[in-house]
């Protein structure tokens, strides 16, 4: 009899019900910001990554069937997810913003700074990622039992066990990091919101327009002085003047 035959055969439970709030959904509103489509694909992908595990462990494929549950199987999907989410963010964000800034006639120079810098974009990112910090050791534990359960024969059910188990506790560790993300998304937008304000109660600056009055006002007064006879025109005026009422003659 070969090895395989005494290796114990895998059994992968069902994720949906461990999923929870993946697979039903919160009901959150996040002003304006919509969530659903990245949490209705991040449980599709990990039932499609159960699926494509119990193909693999039917044609004994065992050790691609633990990697495809493994921890990179996992941990890709909820970073492809977050990735999402933020690129989503940050464009609801900068149109936001974009749309603020046209409404009280901002300069398109000045409306161009709001937009998000690369570094403020990878912050939003992490910030977003963060909220999957205690899915990672529930990853690491799946790890390790995994190696433990690739070459466990039928006598070592228990590693079994504690790989279904673990599978389990990362299903439901995703739903938490996948519910602490929607929190974060709503920080994310109250963070920003005060933006929004500052943004809309913007005005052009009146000091250019001081210093133009300003200086049209002393030239008014200073010519108007001069017409008067209260102070001699300044020699290149008078030049000015003479030259062009020669010019006129000349024409007569």
């Amino acid at each position: 009899m070969s090895n395989a035959k005494l290796l114990i055969p895998l059994r992968i439970p069902e994720l949906g019900p461990s999923l929870g709030k993946l697979i039903t959904g919160t009901g959150r509103v996040l002003d304006g910001i919509t969530v659903e489509p990245f949490r209705c694909q991040l449980a599709t992908k990990i039932i499609e990554l159960a699926g494509e595990s119990r193909r693999l462990a039917a044609n004994d494929e065992r050790a691609a069937a633990l990697a495809t549950l493994g921890r990179e199987g996992w941990l890709g999907v909820w970073n492809e997810t977050v990735t999402a989410v933020a690129d989503e963010l940050v464009d609801r964000i900068e149109t936001h913003l974009d749309a603020e800034a046209r409404a009280v006639g901002m300069p398109e120079r000045r409306r161009l700074k709001l937009m998000l810098e690369p570094a403020e974009r990878r912050a939003l990112a992490a910030r977003l990622g963060s909220a999957g910090a205690g899915f990672i050791p529930v990853l690491d534990d799946l790890e390790s039992e995994s190696t433990a359960l690739l070459e466990a024969t039928a006598l070592q059910r228990e590693a079994l066990e504690r790989w279904q188990a673990d599978l389990v506790l990362a299903a439901r560790s995703l739903e938490a990091a996948w519910l602490a993300m929607e929190v974060g998304v709503g920080d994310e937008i109250s963070r920003w919101r005060a933006v929004f304000d500052d943004v809309a109660s913007w005005r052009k600056p009146w000091w250019p327009l001081v210093i133009v009055a300003t200086i049209a006002l002393a030239a008014a007064v200073w010519l108007g002085l001069i017409l008067g006879g209260v102070l001699p025109p300044p020699s290149w005026l008078a030049s000015a003047f003479l030259a062009r009422w020669s010019v006129g003659v000349a024409r007569r």
